[in-house]
């Protein structure tokens, strides 16, 4: 691995790629023209690649979309540095005081003894910061980022109040409400159910919160199995010579379970 002093090379390289490329006079031109707001969305969607590179277990392509997030930090801190807000320096310094401050076990002389007491203590001192910003009516919801997934803000969102005691005691309440919400999708009028499926989708993600379950992990878990599956039957399909818009409802079950069945088999053949 590279030496501190490679280290530093290359992020003094990077930074001044960016600078070149934001050059009011010789930059690219779709670099000079984005802003804040524009660049946001290709910064979440580069945190996403990496989390699907981290699924694919692949190291070349971690290495690569970790570059292509940490060029979106660069980015941002460019356009900072030409309004005179922060620069790369000034995030960096940021981000370790806040983690020095955060681990007063590792760089102070506090104590804490397991991994519990540790989630618990980051919670209190996020607490503490934010009870300290300025703002005119203190909440327990401040800096949920909106741009969140919608499970993944649903569950921060019920953590957060849960906090000062407004939640289920347990996950079988939890479940309680869902049934309760699927009784509601159901009789809901057309115009009601885009409500009604909402509080469906809030409660389950709060479910799997009390489970200790990740629901947008899960759900992204799904959608994998899925697409997996679905592939696997259009290949079946094609090797039969079938055309998959002509099966009915029964067909369509079949293929599905034989694709079942048929990952069932190969899980077995590598255990």
């Amino acid at each position: 691995m590279s030496d501190p002093a490679h280290q530093a090379r290359s992020l003094a390289r990077l930074l001044e790629i960016m600078r070149r490329l934001r050059d009011p006079a010789a930059g690219c031109p779709w670099d000079r023209e984005q802003d804040f707001a524009s660049i946001a969305p290709y910064t979440i969607e580069e945190a996403y690649e990496v989390a699907d590179a981290i699924g694919r277990g692949t190291a070349a392509d971690i290495e690569s979309e970790l570059g292509d997030l940490l060029f979106q930090v660069v980015f941002h801190a460019q356009m900072g540095a030409e309004r005179g807000w922060f620069d790369f320096a000034s995030v960096a310094d940021a981000i370790s005081d806040k983690l020095t401050a955060r681990h007063p076990h590792v760089f102070a002389d506090a104590k804490i003894g397991s991994v519990g007491e540790q989630n618990r203590a980051w919670e209190e001192h996020k607490a503490r910061e934010r009870a300290a910003r300025p703002q005119q009516a203190h909440s327990e919801l401040a800096d949920v980022p909106l741009a969140l997934p919608a499970l993944a803000r649903a569950t921060k969102l019920g953590k957060r109040a849960g906090r000062v005691g407004f939640d289920w005691p347990d996950a079988s309440g939890v479940r309680r409400k869902i049934e309760e919400e699927l009784q509601e999708v159901s009789h809901a009028q057309p115009s009601q159910q885009p409500e009604e499926i909402g509080d469906l989708l809030f409660a389950v993600a709060n479910w799997s919160r009390h489970l200790g379950i990740d629901p947008e992990e899960a759900l992204r878990l799904a959608n994998a199995k899925f697409e997996r599956r679905f592939r696997a039957m259009e290949q079946l399909a094609r090797e039969r010579a079938t055309e998959l818009a002509k099966l009915d409802a029964s067909g369509w079950d079949d293929l599905w379970n034989e694709v079942k069945k048929l990952e069932k088999a190969g899980e077995s053949d590598v255990q």
